[in-house]
């Protein structure tokens, strides 16, 4: 307990703070991002996988909190994926490389001696696309932490619940960190997570629930897989519904999540990630209580009927576009150009 409390506080801080001096050497090198007009730093998700990795790898070396086996190569295939997010970041990173490299780090983590070839296959490509999902749901203030440690306090109940100590620690460890990040990406943010530390988080959010059922009465995981990542698969599902009717990706209407929609409402930049955090905690509450067994299989069809009304209604949304800078067609503005203050500069459509 003692360990527990020491361990999220030092993952809070030490990416806080992170986060803080990352951003100055990202403003000097243009490693940065315009939003609304403002400049953010592209190095906030390093941050979230420096202090994740260093608190949780600190505890499994000390013997004051073993991960366990398969945890500990989570964590560092995790890493991995974040190393390749981080390239992405820096520079420009064909879209199937980076699925690619996901897959097989899915591949790498999910216990096939447990649920067989066809359902490992199966899991390996559910984690790529949570993964993906929370690539998207980075694209406004504040979204993606928030989702984020939802969700991880969410699986750390049911891996707690399943005695899987290690796995607990580690997403306890994880929402920390993602936690200390949130103080600088709640909007207006000074620092995003980047396809580092959304890749990041997705991939080991997604494979920390594969370990958590698997080998578990397969309807009942099922339920409690969607209901826990429902609100990254409907932000993913309605960025490629606009990519299909938008065409090639770019800022304009394909690469709008459920943010960007709400905002197209009235919503705020902070009441839409208000929004986007109830609706992820009563889905993971769903999910948990599955997990539990307090809730049948069936609570799930309730969040499916909800994701699936929300994703047709907020179609019809139009989405506000961001005046006032220039953006990359694939992410952000170019890297290594930071557009001067007060510029006026159009929207490329893609």
């Amino acid at each position: 307990m003692l360990y527990g409390i020491i361990a999220a506080t030092s993952a809070l801080l030490l990416a806080s703070a992170l986060a803080a001096v990352l951003r100055v050497p990202a403003l000097r090198l243009g490693l940065v991002e315009r939003r609304r007009g403002r400049t953010v730093s592209r190095l906030g998700g390093a941050a979230v996988v420096v202090g994740t990795v260093v608190v949780a790898g600190v505890g499994d070396w000390s013997g004051v909190a073993r991960l366990g086996t398969g945890v500990g190569e989570l964590l560092v295939v995790g890493a991995g994926v974040g190393a390749l997010g981080l390239v992405a970041d820096l520079r420009p990173v064909p879209r199937v490389v980076r699925l690619a490299g996901q897959a097989a780090a899915a591949a790498a983590v999910v216990p096939y001696d447990e649920l067989g070839a066809g359902a490992g296959l199966f899991a390996a490509a559910w984690i790529v696309l949570v993964t993906s999902a929370f690539g998207s749901l980075d694209q406004a203030d504040g979204v993606m932490g928030t989702v984020g440690v939802v969700t991880a306090f969410a699986l750390g109940g049911c891996a707690a619940a399943e005695v899987m100590d290690g796995l607990a620690a580690l997403l306890s460890v994880l929402a920390a960190a993602l936690t200390g990040f949130l103080m600088h990406n709640w909007a207006p943010a000074r620092t995003v997570a980047g396809r580092c530390g959304a890749l990041f988080t997705g991939f080991v959010l997604a494979s920390a629930a594969v370990l958590v059922h698997a080998g578990r009465e397969p309807l009942g995981s099922a339920g409690a897989l969607f209901a826990l990542t429902a609100v990254a698969t409907a932000d993913g599902v309605l960025v490629l519904a606009g990519r299909l009717r938008g065409g090639r990706p770019g800022p304009g209407a394909g690469r709008r999540g459920l943010a960007h929609r709400l905002r197209g409402l009235g919503l705020t930049a902070r009441g839409a990630a208000v929004v986007i955090g109830a609706a992820s905690f009563a889905s993971a509450l769903v999910g948990l209580l599955i997990d539990l067994g307090w809730a049948g299989p069936g609570a799930a069809c309730w969040v499916a009927g909800a994701a699936g009304v929300s994703v047709l209604g907020l179609l019809r949304v139009r989405v506000p576009s961001d005046r006032g800078f220039r953006m990359h067609p694939d992410r952000g503005t170019r890297p290594g150009v930071v557009p001067p203050p007060g510029a006026s500069l159009r929207v490329r459509s893609g």
